[in-house]
């Protein structure tokens, strides 16, 4: 597999990894204005590289069926959506602020649970920028290396303040800073995983490309509307969540328009 393939594969769990430092260094939990700015900016960023790096792409790549060009991205939308709400159900886990654990019964740590809720929500990320260099690598012309590449960096910068997020209450709820550090790192390590196992299935079957590209797209806005929207929303200055969402949103729509062609 090619260099360029790693390092845009390892980018994004970069960011986790950096954010989760964040523990060595901040002495205090990350204020609820600070997490709701944070947590609508992850979504406006993964909202936009639903739309631009994956729906639009698979769209592009079936332009021959005319004007039915848009069931298979119709598929693999509804396909990401249902694969995450299988996992949502049947993967015990945790998100942050609540007390109420979700998924099937388990024994397992509070801790554990916290860091597979926001494994759930990296896996998505992960799968999207498998797909897209899985269309890289499969020659097609309406993905480039440099759209790729910026795909996984948008995904990075999100990542980074979603590492702080998850190790610094874990830190402060009295795990060492070593191990909130761990857990946190370990939140992201689902992210190459997933963009593997989707080139490796891309690569098998070019014709599932565009489904490839759709089902990440329809994962990751299962994240957006389940979990990232009422985190931002809830509580007094919603307002705020709303305005880091444009941010996000713009930035990465900048980004892969400017300079993903």
């Amino acid at each position: 597999m090619p260099v360029e393939i790693w390092q845009g594969l390892l980018i994004p769990f970069a960011g986790t990894t950096l954010g989760s430092a964040c523990v060595f260094f901040m002495r205090r939990s990350l204020s609820v204005s600070i997490q709701r700015a944070l947590t609508g900016f992850a979504a406006g960023v993964m909202v936009a590289a639903s739309i631009w790096s994956l729906l639009i792409p698979a769209m592009e790549q079936t332009e021959d069926m005319g004007r039915w060009s848009f069931l298979p991205a119709v598929a693999g939308f509804w396909f990401g959506i249902l694969f995450l709400l299988a996992l949502d159900r049947l993967i015990p886990h945790l998100h942050l602020g609540s007390s109420e654990a979700e998924g099937m019964k388990s024994n397992l740590g509070k801790t554990t649970m916290l860091t597979l809720a926001v494994a759930l929500h990296n896996l998505p990320e992960g799968m999207a920028v498998g797909a897209v260099y899985a269309g890289w690598l499969s020659g097609n012309v309406g993905i480039s290396l440099t759209g790729a590449l910026i795909l996984s960096l948008g995904i990075a910068i999100q990542n980074f303040p979603e590492g702080a997020i998850i190790s610094m209450p874990l830190k402060a709820e009295g795990l060492s800073k070593p191990t909130a550090f761990i857990y946190g790192m370990l939140s992201g390590i689902v992210e190459p995983i997933g963009a593997l196992l989707t080139i490796t299935l891309a690569s098998v079957m070019i014709p599932a490309l565009p489904y490839a590209l759709s089902f990440a797209a329809g994962a990751m806005i299962y994240v957006v509307v389940e979990e990232l929207i009422p985190e931002m929303s809830t509580g007094k200055h919603s307002n705020l969540g709303t305005v880091f969402f444009a941010i996000g949103f713009t930035l990465m729509m900048t980004l892969d328009v400017a300079l993903g062609s």
